[in-house]
C-alpha cells in the first residue's frame, strides 16, 4: 500500500475502474451497479478511506461565481444566450466565468478543469460538437457542482436541461417552404451524434411525411458553416434533378448557399428557396435577406440561468427541470409568398 492518506484515484488504479465511477459508488449512486458499489465501498471500509476535508469544504463553499461554457463566443447565438444569463445573475449578484470550448473536446475538458479550480458554485453547459465522451461532465458532478446543459444537450447525463424547440421550428420551417410550392427540399444538418441536430432532421422528415414528400438520402448532407454550405450547395445543385430549396442549420449555413446560387446564376426564391435558423445579424446582412426562425437567445439564456440559481439556493430539491423554448418565423425575401387563404 502506499504511504499517506487513501485517495479515490488510488482506490480507481488498486481496482482498474475509474475515478469517477468510485466516487458515485462511493455516494452509493444507483447509476453504478450493486456490484461495483459493494465492492468500492468494502475496499474503502477495509483500507479506512476518509474523505479529504479541505477538498469537502471548498466544494461547499459558496462563491457566488457561476461558470459556463460555450462553442463559440462570436457566434450571435451564444453571445445573445450570454446576455439572458448575465442579467439573471447580476439581479441576484451573482458573478459570471465564460469559458470558449471552440467546438475542441480537449479544450472543453480544460474548461471544466479551471472551472472546478475556481470553485464555482454551479456550470451551464452547451456542448462542443465534437464532444462523444462526457466522464469531465460527470466529473462536475461529482465535485457536487449543478450542471445545466443548454441548447446542445448531453444525453448521458442526467442533468437539468433548457432547449429550443428544434423539432417544431424545424418541421415549421419546412412546411411553410412547402405551401409556397417547394417538392424538393435539401436539409443541410450538424453532425447528427448532436441531439439538436436529431431532433431538427425529425422535424424535417416528418413535414416531408406530411405532404407525401419523398425522403432522398441524397438531400441530406452534414454542412454547418458557411464554407461548407456553399461547397454541398454547389455540389447539389449542379446534379440533374437538383433542389429548389434548402433548409439549413443555420445563417451562417444558409448564407453560403444562397453564395452559391448566386455563383450559379439561380434565382433566389423563384427557382431555389432558402431557409436558415436563428435570426442571427448575418440574417439582415445577405441580398436578399434571409427567412429564418429566431431561437430567442436571450430567452434561452434568463431560463438556464434561472433554473441553475434555483438548483443553487435549494441543494435539497433534485427533482428534474427541462424547459422548452419555442421558435418564431421570420419571413424574408429568400422564401416565396405563401399563396393567400381562400384564393383561386
Amino acid at each position: 500500500m502506499k504511504k499517506g492518506p487513501l485517495t479515490i484515484k488510488d482506490i480507481a488504479k488498486d481496482l482498474n475502474i475509474s475515478p469517477s465511477t468510485v466516487s458515485r459508488a462511493l455516494k452509493d449512486n444507483p447509476d453504478i451497479s450493486l456490484e461495483t458499489r459493494k465492492l468500492v465501498q468494502d475496499y474503502a471500509k477495509k483500507y479506512k478511506y476518509k474523505p479529504n476535508a479541505l477538498a469537502l469544504s471548498l466544494r461547499t463553499q459558496h462563491t457566488n461565481i457561476i461558470g459556463v461554457i460555450v462553442p463559440e463566443l462570436a457566434n450571435h447565438f451564444f453571445s445573445g444566450v450570454l446576455s439572458g444569463m448575465e442579467t439573471i445573475a447580476e439581479e441576484k449578484d451573482y458573478h459570471v466565468i465564460v469559458c470558449q470550448s471552440s467546438e475542441d473536446y480537449l479544450k472543453e475538458i480544460r474548461n471544466v478543469q479551471t472551472l472546478i479550480k475556481a470553485r464555482v458554485c454551479g456550470v451551464l453547459i452547451s456542448q462542443s460538437k465534437m464532444t462523444t465522451k462526457y466522464d469531465h461532465f460527470q466529473e462536475l458532478i461529482d465535485n457536487d457542482i449543478p450542471v445545466i446543459f443548454f441548447d446542445r444537450i448531453c444525453t448521458g447525463i442526467d442533468s437539468d436541461k433548457v432547449v429550443v424547440d428544434d423539432y417544431s421550428g424545424t418541421f415549421t420551417a419546412v412546411e411553410y417552404m412547402i405551401k409556397t410550392g417547394c417538392k424538393r427540399i435539401a436539409f443541410f444538418s450538424a453532425p447528427l451524434h448532436l441531439e439538436i441536430s436529431k431532433n431538427r432532421r425529425n422535424g424535417y422528415l416528418d413535414a416531408l411525411r406530411k405532404y407525401h414528400l419523398p425522403v432522398d438520402e441524397n438531400l441530406m448532407r452534414i454542412a454547418d458553416t458557411k464554407q461548407l454550405g456553399y461547397e454541398r450547395a454547389m455540389e447539389i445543385l449542379q446534379e440533374p434533378d437538383r433542389p429548389d430549396a434548402f433548409m439549413a442549420m443555420n445563417d451562417y449555413t444558409a448564407s453560403g448557399i444562397l453564395l452559391a446560387t448566386k455563383k450559379l446564376g439561380l434565382k433566389v426564391p423563384e427557382e431555389v428557396s432558402i431557409f436558415g435558423f436563428s435570426n442571427s445579424n448575418i440574417s439582415q446582412d445577405t441580398d436578399p435577406m434571409l427567412t429564418t426562425m429566431d431561437q430567442h437567445p436571450k430567452k434561452v439564456g434568463e431560463e438556464a440561468m434561472q433554473l441553475m440559481l434555483e438548483k443553487i439556493e435549494n441543494p435539497e430539491n433534485i427533482s428534474r427541470k427541462n424547459r422548452l423554448i419555442k421558435t418564431s418565423l421570420i419571413a424574408r425575401q429568400t422564401t416565396r409568398e405563401l399563396p393567400a387563404e381562400g384564393g383561386d
